[in-house]
């Protein structure tokens, strides 16, 4: 891990090392929880809505899916679903570019780790993979890159491809994917906005490796969007964006 320094450009990090220094520090997350849940997000937001944490599952490996609009969602979905709100500490990707200095510590010891987004590698993958086997919850932003509009886009491959790996070869574990739809009042948002959180009903991973591993891919991804999808249409707020607002 880096030190933390003023730079004008992103310090160079090695992913191996980032990936076994990230974690969920035992005596600075609960600090960080309270404060986040308590005091940063309704002081930031006037409305913080969460709709569906009783589709959580309590035990056993999760992927979390969610819908990717802001880098505020780093800290909005660990409200909605961290140890506070279900007694679970989710582990997330973040861009490396944000994983740098005084940020990158704090990101690195609340369960967040790199991913480069323009050459994830093969290490990246096995450590989601390992993730999985301890059951752990694991945050997947399955389209890939902040997108400000609203609408839900093209779901990538690669969740699937980790869900079947980890079911295949380890059935006992149930892994579970939960569609998260995420929105902001604002396209970038601001001092007293709002977001949403909606949480659908889980994905059963199992139900798909009947399948060849091709196909199951396909078919586990298209349902995965179908469902954030049907999630992000069903629980649109009054103040939900318009496209000329985006």
């Amino acid at each position: 891990m880096t030190s933390p320094r003023s730079s004008n450009s992103p310090q160079k990090t090695d992913p191996a090392k980032d990936l076994a220094s990230s974690g969920v520090s035992a005596w600075l997350a609960p600090i960080l929880y309270f404060l986040g849940y308590h005091f940063v997000m309704p002081f930031f937001f006037r409305e913080l809505t969460v709709i569906g944490t009783e589709n959580i599952p309590k035990t056993g490996a999760v992927i979390i899916a969610p819908t990717h609009r802001s880098r505020w969602d780093s800290m909005v979905v660990p409200y909605a679903i961290g140890r506070i709100a279900t007694g679970r500490d989710p582990r997330y990707m973040v861009s490396i570019d944000e994983m740098q200095g005084i940020q990158g510590w704090f990101i690195s010891r609340m369960g967040g780790f790199p991913i480069d987004t323009k050459n994830p590698g093969s290490t990246l993958f096995r450590y989601c993979i390992e993730l999985l086997k301890q059951a752990q919850m694991l945050v997947i932003f399955p389209e890939g890159n902040i997108f400000r509009h609203q609408k839900v886009n093209s779901i990538k491959p690669g969740l699937a491809r980790i869900a079947l790996q980890v079911e295949n070869n380890n059935p006992e574990l149930e892994t579970k994917i939960l569609p998260v739809s995420i929105r902001y009042s604002e396209a970038y948002p601001r001092w007293r906005g709002a977001f949403q959180v909606c949480i659908g009903g889980s994905i059963a991973v199992a139900e798909y490796t009947k399948y060849s591993p091709k196909t199951a891919t396909q078919k586990l991804t298209e349902d995965l969007e179908t469902q954030i999808k049907a999630v992000d249409a069903a629980n649109a707020p009054s103040w939900a964006l318009k496209p000329e607002e985006c």
